[in-house]
C-alpha cells in the first residue's frame, strides 16, 4: 500500500526516503552507538551532522559568504520580535505590507519595539490579492521593509522581489526551497521549517552580517542573532534532531536536482491544480490569478454542506488535511516539495469524480 498523500499547510509532508534513512538510522547514527536524539549536539557526531546540513544549504541557496546562516527555535511567529530587536538598529520606524494573516501578526508583534508604517494593504478585499507596487507608501526613514512572500492561509503569493532602498526582510515559511532564490536581494530570509524544510522545531534564518550585533536595549541574548551566529546556534542546545531530519532534506533535494527542478515540478503541480478547478464549473478559486500560491492553493465548493463528505471521501481514498484554515473554511491543498506530481494527480482524479457524482 502506498502512503496516503497529506496535504497539510503544516507540519507537512516529508519526503518518503528521508524518513526511510532516518528510520534505518534511529537506533544507531553510521556506527556511533547512538540515536541522534541521544547525541550531544557539541559532540563531534552532532557536529559532523550540523556543518553538513548548513554547507548544503548553502550550495542549495547560493548564498553569500556575508550572510550567517542560523538554525533557531522558536518557529517564525518568534522571529516577528527577533527581527525588530535585531534590525532597527538604533531607527524608531519599519515598513511592513499586510497581505495576509501572517503579515498581521508581524505588524502586530513589531509594534512592541516600534513606529509600524503599513505601506500597503489588501485587508479590504480579504487579502485575495497583493496591493501594486505604485500604490505603497515606503517610509524612507525606516529601518527595514517586512513582507510575507507567501501567505498560507490565503494563498496569496508574491513572486516577484520588491526593490527597495532599505533592507529587505522576509517570513519565507512556506516558500524557502521551493525554487531558486536570490538570497543577496534581502537583509533577513526567515522559514520555520514545518513546510518545506524539514520537522516543527527549528527555524532557519539567513542575515547579512552588518546588520547583526545592534540589538535593541535590554535584548535577551537567545535573541540577539551576533549572538548565536557567534556560537554557532548552539548558545544553547538546539533542535538537534529537526536539525539532522532538515540536512537529510537538503540531501534529498540536492539528489533531485537542486531548486530549479523542484521549481519546476511546483509550478507544474501548481498549474494542473488550478487548471482543474478554474475548468471544473463546481470549483472556485478566490485568489487573483496573478499572485496564486504555487504551495497553498485553496479551493470552495459550490455548498458548504458538501464540505464535510468531500473531507471524508477524500480521507478514505487516501488525500489527508484537506481543510481550509479554521478562520478562513473551504479546502485547502498544500503541495510543497515532498508532494509529489502523482499526488495532485490523484487529488484531481477525486475532485473530478466527486464532482461528477455529487454536481
Amino acid at each position: 500500500m502506498p502512503r496516503p498523500y497529506n496535504f497539510s499547510a503544516g507540519p507537512a509532508m516529508l519526503p518518503e526516503a528521508v524518513l526511510e534513512q532516518a528510520k534505518a538510522e534511529m537506533l544507531d547514527w553510521r556506527g556511533s552507538g547512538m540515536s541522534v536524539m541521544e547525541m550531544s549536539h557539541r559532540g563531534k557526531e552532532f557536529v559532523s551532522i550540523a556543518e553538513g546540513a548548513e554547507a548544503d544549504l548553502r550550495e542549495l541557496l547560493n548564498v553569500p559568504a556575508n550572510y550567517k546562516v542560523l538554525f533557531l527555535q522558536g518557529g517564525a511567529s518568534s522571529q516577528f520580535a527577533m527581527m525588530p530587536m535585531n534590525l532597527l538598529r538604533g531607527k524608531a520606524k519599519a515598513d511592513y505590507l499586510n497581505t495576509g494573516q501572517w503579515s498581521k501578526k508581524a505588524i502586530s508583534e513589531a509594534k512592541k519595539f516600534c513606529q509600524v508604517n503599513v505601506v500597503a494593504s489588501s485587508e479590504a478585499v480579504n487579502f485575495t490579492t497583493v496591493p501594486a507596487r505604485d500604490t505603497w507608501k515606503c517610509d524612507p526613514d525606516a529601518a527595514y521593509l517586512h513582507y510575507t512572500p507567501n501567505e498560507t492561509i490565503g494563498g496569496v503569493e508574491m513572486d516577484a522581489i520588491p526593490e527597495v532602498g532599505v533592507p529587505l526582510a522576509a517570513d519565507m515559511s512556506s516558500t524557502l526551497l521551493s525554487r531558486p532564490l536570490d538570497v543577496s536581494k534581502f537583509g533577513v530570509i526567515y522559514a520555520g521549517a514545518q513546510k518545506n524544510i524539514g520537522p516543527a522545531g527549528l527555524t532557519i534564518v539567513i542575515v547579512r552580517e552588518d546588520l547583526m550585533g545592534q540589538t535593541v536595549a535590554g535584548a535577551p541574548t537567545m535573541l540577539d542573532y551576533a549572538a548565536m551566529a557567534k556560537e554557532g546556534s548552539m548558545y544553547n542546545t538546539p533542535p538537534t534532531y529537526a536539525w539532522y531530519i532538515a540536512g537529510l532534506v537538503f540531501q534529498w533535494l540536492k539528489a533531485q536536482g537542486g531548486l530549479q527542478v523542484m521549481g519546476e515540478r511546483n509550478k507544474a503541480k501548481a498549474e494542473l491544480l488550478y487548471k482543474t478547478i478554474d475548468e471544473s464549473g463546481f470549483y472556485r478559486n478566490p485568489v487573483d490569478p496573478a499572485y496564486r500560491s504555487w504551495m497553498n492553493v485553496p479551493f470552495i465548493l459550490p455548498d458548504e454542506a458538501l464540505d464535510k463528505p468531500f473531507l471524508a471521501e477524500a480521507k478514505s481514498a487516501g488525500l489527508l488535511t484537506l481543510a481550509g484554515h479554521r478562520s478562513v473554511g473551504g479546502m485547502r491543498a498544500s503541495i510543497y516539495n515532498a508532494v509529489p506530481l502523482e499526488g495532485v494527480k490523484a487529488l484531481v482524479d477525486f475532485m473530478a469524480d466527486f464532482q461528477k457524482r455529487r454536481g
